[in-house]
C-alpha cells in the first residue's frame, strides 16, 4: 500500500510506511492518555480476526478503544494506512529457515519459506483481502523478501528472474490460503462434515454432467476422486512441489547455458 504523501517536512514516504518504520513523531497534543499506535493496530487486528477485514473501520476501532475520533486520526490518518500497519503486525518477521543455516540448497530453503508464509496466512486470512498496491516496503515485508532472495542465492538466476520466482511462489501461497480459507468457511457455514459436503457436490455434478459434452469430467466422476476430500496440507505440498519443479528446470537451464 502506497497511499499518502508522508508527513510535512518528513521523508517523503507514504504515511503508513513512515509509521511502520518508526519515522513519524508521536503526537504531543490531544490524544487520550495511554493511546498509542500499537494499541490502535492491536484493536484493529482483533476486529479483523473476529469479523474479517470488512469489520474494520476507523469508527469501530475508536469505539473499541474508548477514544475520540480526533485522537485516533492523530496516529493513523486513513484506513488504508491502518491496513498496512495491521498487515505488518500480523505478518511478523520471518522465522529462521533451517535449510539456509545448514546450506541444504535453494529448493529446500524456498520450500520452507513458502510453508512459513502459509502458516502466517492461515492464521490471518483477513490479510489476503487487503489489495496489493505496491512493492514490499514495511519492515517485516522487506524482511520476508530478503529471506526469499537469500534462498535463491547460488541458483545462477539473474535479478529479474529471482523477482519473478519470488512473485510466483508468493502468489501460489496466497492463492492456496485464500481458496482453502474460503472452502473451510463454506463448510463451517453449512454445519456438516467436509466429507458430506464433498459427497453432496459429487451427487450434484452427477446429475448435471453429460457424458457426451463432458467426457473428461465424466471420467473424473467415475473415478470417485471428487468424493474423497484431501487434506489441505497434502494439496499445498503437491502444488508447491510442482512449482519448485518448474523453477528447478529454469535453474538447470541457466546452469547449462553458463557451461
Amino acid at each position: 500500500m502506497m497511499e499518502g504523501n508522508g508527513s510535512p517536512g518528513g521523508t517523503g514516504l507514504p504515511a503508513s510506511i513512515e509509521a511502520a518504520w518508526g519515522l513519524r513523531a508521536r503526537p504531543v497534543k490531544g490524544p487520550k492518555p495511554g493511546l498509542s499506535l500499537g494499541r490502535i493496530v492491536d484493536a484493529a487486528v482483533a476486529v479483523a480476526a473476529a469479523e474479517g477485514l470488512g469489520g474494520v473501520s476507523m469508527g469501530r476501532v475508536v469505539k473499541d478503544l474508548g477514544a475520540s475520533t480526533m485522537s485516533l486520526y492523530r496516529y493513523v490518518s486513513a484506513k488504508g494506512e491502518l491496513y498496512v500497519l495491521m498487515q505488518e503486525a500480523a505478518m511478523g518477521p520471518p522465522p529462521p529457515l533451517p535449510a539456509l543455516e545448514s546450506g541444504a540448497g535453494w529448493r529446500e530453503a524456498l520450500g520452507q519459506w513458502a510453508w512459513a508464509q502459509r502458516r502466517v496466512f492461515h492464521r490471518n486470512l483477513w490479510m489476503l483481502r487487503i489489495p496489493a498496491s505496491g512493492p514490499p516496503a514495511s519492515p517485516n515485508s522487506v524482511a520476508w523478501w530478503e529471506q526469499g532472495l537469500q534462498a535463491l542465492e547460488g541458483t545462477g538466476l539473474d535479478a529479474r528472474e529471482e523477482v519473478s520466482v519470488i512473485l510466483l511462489v508468493n502468489g501460489f501461497v496466497r492463492n492456496e490460503a485464500l481458496l482453502m480459507g474460503d472452502l473451510a468457511a463454506a463448510v463451517e457455514a453449512r454445519g456438516i462434515p467436509a466429507q458430506e459436503v464433498a459427497e453432496g457436490c459429487t451427487r450434484t455434478l452427477n446429475r448435471l454432467v453429460d457424458p457426451v459434452r463432458h467426457p473428461s469430467l465424466t471420467r473424473l466422476l467415475d473415478s470417485g476422486a471428487l468424493g474423497v476430500p484431501r487434506e489441505p496440507d497434502d494439496e499445498f505440498g503437491f502444488g508447491l512441489e510442482r512449482v519448485l519443479d518448474g523453477i528447478e528446470v529454469l535453474v538447470k537451464a541457466r546452469a547449462g547455458s553458463r557451461a
